[in-house]
């Protein structure tokens, strides 16, 4: 198992500059260290910010220093090298929205840092999510089973698209969730290759939004406040394959009998937490709002439902 990565802050690094200070490894060997940690920072936005702050100390000395402070956190974003090369990317590049348990936005941190169980455990760290269930005119819901490269739940069966909005100006729009739904029509695209023009975000309807916390392999987890959003439309669907293995739509008994299979461990199959969730407690009366049309008779965007 890997260990934690956390991106330092400017003052820590300064902090073990100060602690460092008593060593005095070669200038050629500090200057390769000092660029192998700058090579790396690409999947670490804020250590990136934090190397380009210390790179302001321009005497050799500083350098040396610099290097030798820095070389255990980078150690541990290189203990991950056995990620899948995409899903790492992602892990350090994707800034998530941290929430209280009100939905209130109190900051932002990787995706990496916000999966760990052991980071979700002892700062209690919360991100915001969503999770789309897209419905063609027969009233079939799609579903994906994630692919086997993901970081968390691989290949497990779930509803249509599951993932976050980033700390980024267009995704973190509260009026009428549209920061929301713009994440959703962006993953839609990005991980079942859904056209943007077929999925447009006034046709997404928020029904309510959930709070939960599921472990995934004791590494890795979920926490998540999950907005639950809702579309009808037929679309063409062209997956992934790095973030998607299969999809399928099912109506209502094909999805019981899915379950039904999953209950008993028939064929290894297995449903993502979140989605059980949704399919116990709320999914078969949407539903029927889905063929009735009535919609946004279901909606409830004041409770946050604890699950």
């Amino acid at each position: 198992m890997s260990s934690t990565f956390t991106a330092p802050s400017f003052q820590t690094i300064l902090k073990r500059i100060s602690l460092a200070s008593s060593s005095s490894p070669s200038t050629s060997s500090a200057s390769s260290s000092f660029l192998l940690c700058k090579s790396h920072c690409s999947s670490a936005p804020r250590l990136r910010h934090s190397l380009s702050a210390a790179s302001s100390f321009s005497s050799s000395s500083s350098s040396r220093l610099f290097a030798a402070a820095t070389t255990t956190a980078m150690g541990d974003a290189v203990a991950d090298a056995t990620m899948d090369a995409v899903q790492r990317r992602l892990m350090f590049e994707d800034e998530c929205i941290l929430v209280d348990a009100n939905d209130r936005v109190v900051g932002h941190d990787t995706k990496y840092n916000c999966h760990l169980m052991e980071k979700i455990e002892a700062e209690n760290l919360l991100h915001r999510a969503f999770s789309v269930f897209l419905f063609n005119s027969n009233y079939e819901l799609l579903l994906q089973q994630r692919s086997a490269t993901k970081v968390t739940f691989p290949m497990v069966w779930t509803n249509t698209c599951c993932s976050h909005p980033l700390y980024r100006e267009s995704e973190l729009i509260e009026e009428n969730s549209l920061g929301v739904r713009n994440a959703a029509q962006r993953k839609l695209l990005d991980e079942l290759g859904i056209p943007a023009e077929d999925v447009p975000v006034d046709q997404f309807t928020p029904l309510g939004r959930m709070l939960y916390k599921a472990p995934s392999d004791g590494k890795w987890g979920e926490h998540e406040l999950d907005y639950l959003l809702f579309i009808v439309r037929d679309v063409k669907v062209n997956p992934n394959p790095d973030e998607v293995a299969d999809i399928k739509y099912v109506n209502r008994e094909q999805l019981k009998e899915l379950l039904k299979k999953a209950d008993a461990g028939e064929e290894g199959l297995k449903l993502s937490p979140w989605f059980r969730l949704v399919v116990d407690n709320f999914l078969y009366k949407w539903w029927d709002h889905v063929e009735k049309g009535t919609l946004g008779e279901a909606v409830d965007m004041k409770t946050i439902y604890k699950l």
